[in-house]
């Protein structure tokens, strides 16, 4: 059941290790591009509930809607190879009264290198397919969870790629 504790800190990060798979990868042993997507959206499946205490079906049951993607944007850095341990980190950059962006990349499993940044814009849409406003209680979890980077400037995919890119190289990961 969807929850929200107006008085707790939540994280504002998620943050995941997996290896790169066989299956996943092209003759030449990386990951295949399409292969991020899933990769980035299990590693947020995985942690969401972890450090939200819910799922993301919860969201549907208790709004009866959704977010759908409507658009990805998506820089391949440094190639991700068969068997490498890889981090996976996931946040909330931006939100308004019915539509988000969720912030993916790749790290190396040190966090020294930076190799892919993907961002998932969404919709909220009900179950008809129609988009919907934020109801008040999902708008104030998603004030406590998301980063107000964007708040007071434009969004830029390019400059926040050279702003995560500086995150990794100085080692100094945002998680709130």
């Amino acid at each position: 059941m969807f929850q929200f504790d107006p008085e707790k800190k939540y994280e504002k990060t998620t943050k995941t290790r997996s290896v790169i798979r066989f299956q996943d990868c092209d003759p030449l042993r990386h990951l295949n591009n399409a292969k991020y997507f899933d990769y980035y959206f299990n590693g947020r499946e995985d942690q969401v509930p972890k450090l939200y205490d819910m799922q993301n079906s919860e969201i549907y049951r208790a709004f009866d809607a959704i977010w759908v993607v409507y658009n990805h944007q998506i820089s391949y850095l440094r190639s991700a190879g068969m068997g490498e341990w890889v981090k996976l980190y996931s946040r909330i950059i931006w939100f308004d009264q019915n539509s988000l962006i969720v912030e993916y990349f790749m790290t190396d499993d040190a966090e020294t290198q930076l190799k892919n940044i993907l961002w998932s814009k969404m919709k909220f849409v009900d179950a008809a397919g129609k988009v919907t406003d934020h109801p008040d209680r999902l708008m104030e979890f998603l004030k406590a969870v998301s980063f107000d980077d964007f708040k007071d400037k434009a969004l830029n995919f390019d400059e926040r790629l050279q702003e995560v890119k500086q995150e990794v190289k100085s080692q100094h990961i945002r998680y709130r």
